[in-house]
C-alpha cells in the first residue's frame, strides 16, 4: 500500500495533497474487508464512511478539534488513521480494540459511543464548554440519517439552532440504520436531495440581477427576500433554516476532495452551526452487498471474493431470536389483537419475518426506543397486546416511559428483552446485564426468562396473555436444540420449576441461561459426594416465595445464579425475601453473577467462566461453599473428655 503503510497518525495524512486522498481511502477499504473478512466485524457499517473518517482528519486538526463519532460501529477507519492500523485485526476481541468509541483506547476518541443519536448533544456540550472557556476548536459531530431521527438527537439540534454555537454536523445519509431508514425525517430528507436543481437555479439567477448596473446588488437582496419565502412553504430545506442551521449539501460522500471543500467551507462559517449533508452508501466495496443490507452491517468471517460466509459444517439449534419470530408469527395468527414492534432493529430482534407475514401489525419505528414504548402504551389503552423486541441494552433508554408510560397504568405490554446478559464483542454499551435491576424495582410488571428455546415459547405467550406489564430476558445466541414441536402453553405466573430434588444440603437456583449450567454443576457435584437440588426460578417478579421458603427451612445453603449484574439483580431479590421472613440467620446465601465492575468485551464463553457463570465455576463455588461451612461446623463439636 502506497499511503497507508506511513500514515501513524492524521498529522501524517495531513502531509500529503488533497489530490492523494481518494487513493488513501481506497487502501483503507481494502485493508477493512482484508481484515473483517478474516475475523469479522462492523464491515459495512464501516466501509460506507470510510472517506468521511478520510476527509474529516484532514479537514481538522486533531486531536486538538474535536471529532464526535455516533454510535461508533462505522469508525474503523477513523480507528486506522489513528494509529490503530497493527491492531485492528484484535477488534472486538478480548483485550483487544473495542468496536465502539472509547476514551480510554485513544485521545481521537473524543466520546465514547455504542448506542446511537448521542453524537450532537455531546458535540455541542464541547461547543459551549470551549466557548465558556475560550478556547478555540472546531467541533464536527458525524451522524447518520437513521440516528438524526432519534430523540435526543432532535432535541441537541434544537437547542444548537437556539444557542447558535459553532458547531459542524456533517450528516452520513445512506438511507439506512441496520436495517433501511424508516419514518418522515427520511423523506425529508430525500425531498432535500430532489430540490438541488433549486438551489442551483437559486445562485444563477442572483448572479443575473447582481449584474445590472447601478441596482444589482439591491434587485438581488429584495429577490432574495422573495425566493426565500417561496422557498420556506415548498422547500425541505426550510427545516434546517428554520432550525438555525446553514446548510451545505448535498455532497458525494465517497468523494474525498469535494468532502474536504465542504469541510472547510463548513469551517469559515462562525455565526451558529452547520449541516454538511453527505449522501454515501452503506458497505461501499463489500462484496454484492445488496443481496442482503443487513447481513453485510456486521458479519462474521466470510470469502473476500465473493462476500458470502465462510460454511461451518456444524449445525447448531435455532437461535432465540429466530425461535422468537417464529413463535410471534403462530400467535398472531390466532390473535388479531397481537401487535409487534422494533426499534430499527427487525433482522436483529426477529421482526423482520413478522413484518414480512404481517405487515399491517408490524413495526419498526426507527431508532426511538422511548416512542416505542408510549406508543405501545397507547396501542394497549385500545386493547391491543403489543409486544415490543428490543435489545436489553437499549431497553434501558426508555425507563422513564416503561415505569410512567407502562407500569403506572397498568397496561397490556409484553417486552421481549433479546440480548440479555453478556452479548460478546460488542462490549460494555451492549451488555444486557441491567435489566433485572430496572424492571424488579416497580410495581405491576411481570418478570421472567426460559431456560431454553421451548421455554421461551411458553413465557411469550404467558407474557402476551397476562393482563399487565411483562418482560422476559433472553440471551443472544442458539437455544439448547429443545424440543419445540408442541404448542406454547402457559405458565402459572411466579411459580418456579424443581428440576432436582436431592437430600442434600444445598439448592442452586438458576435463572434463564443459567440454569443449563447449574444442572451439569450438579451432576459434577454428586460425583464428588455432594448433593444439590437445582431449581429453574422462571420468574424473577413475582419470585415463588412458596419453593424458596421450603428450601430455606430445610437446607443449609441456597446459591443463586444468574446472568446479570449483581446489585438489585435476581439473588438480591431471594435475599430480600428470606430477610423479610427472618430466615437469613439460619441459611447462608451465595449469589453468583456479575460483579459491579464494567465488562469489557470478548468471546461470551470466556467473560462467562472469568466471572464463574459456567457450570465448573458454580461446582466450584458450592463445593467451596459446603466445605466451609462444614469445616465451622466441625470445630464447634465439643472436645472428647479422656478418662
Amino acid at each position: 500500500m502506497r499511503f497507508l503503510s506511513e500514515i501513524n497518525s492524521p498529522k501524517d495524512l495531513r502531509q500529503l495533497r488533497v489530490e492523494d486522498l481518494q487513493e488513501v481511502a481506497d487502501e483503507v477499504r481494502q485493508f477493512i474487508l482484508e481484515t473483517t473478512s478474516r475475523i469479522g466485524g462492523h464491515t459495512g457499517a464501516s466501509l460506507g464512511a470510510v472517506e468521511l473518517a478520510v476527509a474529516m482528519h484532514y479537514a481538522f486538526e486533531t486531536p486538538h478539534d474535536r471529532l464526535v463519532w455516533d454510535v461508533g460501529h462505522q469508525a474503523y477507519a477513523h480507528k486506522i488513521l489513528t494509529g490503530r492500523r497493527d491492531q485492528l485485526h484484535t477488534i472486538k476481541q478480548y483485550g483487544g480494540l473495542s468496536g465502539f468509541l472509547r476514551r480510554d483506547e485513544s485521545e481521537y476518541d473524543t466520546f465514547g459511543a455504542g448506542h446511537a443519536s448521542t453524537s450532537l448533544s455531546a458535540a455541542l456540550g464541547m461547543a459551549v464548554a470551549r466557548d465558556k472557556i475560550k478556547e478555540d476548536f472546531h467541533v464536527c459531530a458525524l451522524i447518520g440519517d437513521s440516528s438524526l431521527a432519534g430523540g435526543m438527537a432532535m432535541e441537541a439540534l434544537n437547542q444548537a439552532g437556539h444557542l447558535k454555537s459553532r458547531l459542524i454536523v456533517l450528516l452520513n445519509d445512506n438511507d439506512m440504520s441496520i436495517a433501511p431508514a424508516v419514518g418522515a425525517l427520511t423523506r425529508y430528507l430525500n425531498r432535500i436531495k430532489e430540490a438541488q436543481s433549486y438551489h442551483r437555479l437559486k445562485e444563477e439567477f442572483g448572479g443575473t440581477l447582481e449584474s445590472v448596473p447601478g441596482v444589482g446588488h439591491s434587485l438581488r437582496n429584495m429577490a432574495k427576500t422573495v425566493k426565500d419565502a417561496i422557498a420556506a412553504a415548498v422547500l425541505p430545506g426550510a427545516l434546517v433554516n428554520e432550525l438555525g442551521f446553514k446548510y451545505i449539501g448535498y455532497v458525494d460522500g465517497h468523494n474525498v476532495p469535494m468532502l474536504v471543500h465542504a469541510l472547510e467551507e463548513a469551517k469559515k462559517i462562525d455565526d451558529g452551526p452547520v449541516i454538511v449533508h453527505a449522501l454515501t452508501t452503506k458497505g461501499k466495496g463489500f462484496p454484492n452487498p445488496e443481496k442482503n443490507y443487513y447481513a453485510y452491517h456486521a458479519t462474521g468471517p466470510y470469502d473476500l471474493k465473493t462476500g458470502l460466509p465462510h460454511k461451518s459444517s456444524k449445525v447448531s439449534p435455532p437461535t432465540y431470536t429466530e425461535m422468537f419470530g417464529k413463535t410471534m408469527c403462530e400467535l398472531m395468527e390466532r390473535d388479531d389483537k397481537i401487535v409487534a414492534l422494533t426499534a430499527a432493529m427487525p433482522d436483529g430482534t426477529g421482526v423482520d419475518k413478522i413484518l414480512e407475514k404481517f405487515p399491517e401489525r408490524a413495526f419498526d419505528v426507527g431508532i426511538a426506543e422511548q416512542h416505542a414504548v408510549t406508543f405501545c402504551a397507547g396501542m394497549a389503552c385500545e386493547g391491543l397486546k403489543p409486544v415490543a423486541a428490543i435489545y436489553s441494552t437499549f431497553l434501558q433508554r426508555a425507563f422513564d416511559q416503561i415505569i410512567h408510560d407502562v407500569c403506572l397504568q397498568d397496561l397490556n405490554v409484553t417486552f421481549a428483552m433479546d440480548r440479555a446478559g453478556i452479548v460478546g464483542g460488542d462490549g460494555p454499551t451492549h451488555h444486557g446485564l441491567l435489566d433485572i435491576a430496572y424492571l424488579r424495582g416497580y410495581p405491576n410488571i411481570a418478570l421472567m426468562s426460559p431456560k431454553d428455546e421451548a421455554e421461551l415459547r411458553d413465557m411469550l405467550l404467558t407474557a402476551i396473555e397476562y393482563p399487565a406489564p411483562a418482560a422476559i430476558r433472553f440471551p443472544r445466541g442458539s437455544g439448547y436444540g429443545a424440543d419445540t414441536s408442541g404448542e406454547p402453553k402457559l405458565l402459572e405466573i411466579g411459580k418456579s420449576e424443581l428440576l432436582r430434588d436431592a437430600a442434600g444440603e444445598a439448592a442452586i437456583i438458576a435463572l434463564g441461561s443459567m440454569v443449563y449450567p447449574a444442572m451439569q454443576a450438579a451432576e459434577n457435584l454428586e460425583k464428588e459426594g455432594f448433593e444439590a437440588t437445582v431449581v429453574n426460578a422462571r420468574f424473577v417478579k413475582p419470585l415463588d416465595a412458596e419453593l424458596i421458603l421450603a428450601l430455606a427451612q430445610t437446607k443449609r445453603v441456597i446459591v443463586t445464579v444468574e446472568e446479570a449484574y449483581l446489585a438489585g439483580g435476581f439473588g438480591s431479590a431471594v435475599m430480600e425475601l428470606l430477610e423479610e421472613n427472618a430466615l437469613l440467620d439460619r441459611i447462608r446465601v451465595v449469589r453468583m453473577g456479575v460483579p459491579d465492575r464494567i465488562i469489557t468485551h470478548g468471546d461470551p464463553k470466556l467473560l462467562l467462566a472469568k466471572y464463574g457463570l459456567d457450570a465448573d465455576g458454580i461446582y466450584t463455588r458450592v463445593k467451596e461453599t459446603i466445605e466451609v461451612l462444614e469445616e465451622r461446623r466441625t470445630r464447634r463439636k465439643p472436645l472428647k473428655v479422656l478418662r
